[in-house]
Parts: C-alpha cells; structure tokens; sequence
C-alpha cells in the first residue's frame, strides 16, 4: 500500500548474562554484579543492562530503564548488599521511603498495590519490600554462595536448608575439585 509504513517490531535486547537469575526480586537485584574470570561484572553499568534486568524481572511494561531509574536500582541494590552484611539498615529505609502499599478493593476482594510519588523509585522500592518480605518468611535462608570467590547471592529453597552454592554446576563443583586436588597433593 502507497504510503503506508510498517511497523517494526521492537529491537531485540541481548540476553541477561549473569550466572544466576531467577531468585526473589532483592536477590536478583545483587545478582546484577558478579565475578567472572577473574574481575567484577556489572549488569548495571549502563541503561541497556537495566533495561535487561527490568525485562528479566517482568517490569519492563510498567517501568522506563531510564538515568533516574538506572541510579535509584543502584541505591537499592547498595543498601539491599548493606542490610544482608548487617552493617547499615538505615540505608533500605530511606529507598522503603519513596512508596507505599495502598490497600484496595477489587471484585476478588481485598487487595494492595504499590504507590510511588516518583515512578523511577517503582523497581527500587519493589526490590527493597522484597527483602524485608525476605526477613519475614525465613532470614535464614537469604545466603550468600560459599565459594570464596562468588558474590552471588540465593534464597534457599531446598527442604532441609543446607544449600551452599549458587549452583551446584559451578561453584559446588569448583569447590569439589580444589578439595579433590588438594588431598592428591597431600597424598
């Protein structure tokens, strides 16, 4: 037809390259820095992985990965990292400050829904009520992966609690063949 231009579809966005995706919301947030081969990986680091990370987290639709939304993650995931460490607490609260849950009635019946006075805190927020819905459940299940060179955080999911590794595959292996050379030096 004369005239008329067609619509392309959406450019393609690279593929999340982090080792390990998929955990609750806050976890997934500290996941965004990692090492590998021997340095820190940032998902972070630009617009495009925050667009990656907000897509990989379903959020995509409602939120911009913009500058402001881009800083206010790093915020979040800053003082997420602080209150797993213990150290500073007061830092999740000032990013629990930029929202609220506002209860609702829908025709299924009681509900709630977050509110922010500044979209760009929504992804921030939603990662930081995440983490204390974390403490409320079981805080002893948010873990830090036991390899010594693993930043990598997980909610143990497994029933009896005693998971140590981000992945089994990676870091348990690495873990089993250091031992495993380790005692054929000795020998």
């Amino acid at each position: 037809m004369p005239g008329a231009t067609a619509s392309r579809p959406p450019a393609p966005r690279p593929p999340d390259p982090r080792p390990l995706t998929g955990e609750p919301l806050a976890l997934d947030l500290l996941n965004t820095r990692w090492t590998q081969d021997g340095g820190v990986r940032d998902l972070l680091g630009d617009r495009e992985g925050a667009a990656v990370w907000l897509a990989a987290n379903g959020l995509d639709g409602r939120f911009a990965a913009d500058e402001a939304t881009l800083r206010h993650l790093l915020d979040a995931r800053d003082a997420i990292e602080a209150a797993v460490d213990g150290t500073r607490t007061e830092r999740l609260d000032r990013v629990l400050g930029h929202g609220r849950i506002r209860p609702t009635l829908t025709a299924e019946g009681p509900g709630e829904r977050a509110e922010f006075a500044d979209e760009t805190w929504g992804p921030a927020w939603l990662a930081a009520r995440n983490f204390l819905e974390l403490l409320a459940t079981a805080p002893d299940r948010i873990r830090g992966c036991a390899h010594e060179t693993c930043t990598l955080h997980f909610f143990d999911t497994s029933r009896n609690g005693a998971r140590r590794w981000c992945s089994m595959a990676t870091c348990g292996n690495r873990a089993k063949a250091s031992r495993h050379h380790a005692r054929s030096k000795e020998a």
